[in-house]
């Protein structure tokens, strides 16, 4: 794709070559509609379990595609879940990853890892940024806070002109954010739901108490974890060696073990709706 990765647009940008927020609202959309076409138009459901900005793919209009399926798990339709390691990226794993090392998941850890994207694009910062102050490492602690005085329109990016600008609508959109970030699973909208909202088709649930949302718990050591800022590749994460809690792996993963083959993009990666085949999905898992 022409313009490369959305986090190219997206992370330590200037504001005279910044995207403006029309384009932003679009990839948004785009995003949201490939996922809602993953998740309930293809013939076996796909979860692409690794959303984040450097695997989202720009053209030269700023069209947005999704890649790298290689932690993708397929789930027939007559199922409601599918069990799998925990896998992804730090900082956008859903709550329910915790819980143990084999996890029965669903589309809705997509949802979560997607609205962290939308947040990261209005705010212009990753989630989670080790070279920031330690009050402001953390884009969902800030989120949180900002929720609670109802400041929200402070977290729109400030190095952006057009984005300022077009504050009412950024928050918004962060709502819509906060709406889809519960830590109960069954409590988020499906994409589809979230597509009708984004388009305006319809409302969205009014989310007052923001507690829901998952909390950001620091974990005790940071020895022990991984924790530079540059973008980390796809991968499984293992857990340590009890099961996971809370407090220990919120936002922090261990290093991973081993690293999960990922899909070369330049071999017949792409088909008619940019999902990728079958087959190979089914042996990667």
């Amino acid at each position: 794709m022409s313009s490369g990765s959305l986090d190219n647009w997206i992370f330590h940008r200037t504001s005279e070559d910044s995207l403006e927020w029309v384009i932003k609202k679009k990839i948004i959309l785009n995003v949201a509609k490939g996922l809602t076409y993953l998740h309930e138009e293809c013939k076996s459901r796909i979860i692409h379990l690794d959303i984040k900005q450097q695997n989202i793919l720009l053209d030269e209009n700023f069209n947005a595609k999704l890649s790298d399926f290689g932690l993708a798990k397929l789930m027939d339709r007559d199922r409601s879940q599918v069990m799998t390691q925990m896998r992804g990226t730090r900082g956008y794993l859903a709550p329910e990853w915790l819980s143990r090392k084999i996890t029965e998941i669903t589309e809705k850890v997509d949802v979560y890892s997607f609205v962290v994207v939308m947040l990261e694009v209005v705010c212009g910062r990753r989630n989670l940024d080790y070279f920031a102050s330690e009050e402001a490492e953390n884009l969902l602690e800030i989120l949180k806070e900002k929720a609670q005085t109802n400041e929200l329109v402070d977290l729109v990016d400030k190095c952006n002109v057009n984005m300022q600008r077009h504050g009412e609508e950024a928050v918004e959109l962060i709502k819509t954010v906060i709406w889809c970030l519960y830590a109960d699973p069954t409590r988020r909208p499906y994409m589809s739901t979230v597509v009708k909202v984004l388009d305006g088709a319809t409302p969205k649930e009014h989310t007052l108490y923001f507690s829901l949302f998952m909390p950001t718990i620091q974990a005790k050591s940071r020895e022990d974890l991984v924790m530079d800022s540059a973008p980390q590749e796809a991968s499984i994460l293992s857990g340590p060696d009890e099961s996971p809690k809370l407090s220990e792996v919120t936002h922090f993963h261990h290093k991973p073990k081993r690293q999960q083959k990922t899909w070369n993009q330049n071999q017949n990666a792409k088909d008619p709706e940019g999902v990728l085949q079958d087959e190979y999905l089914e042996s990667t898992n």
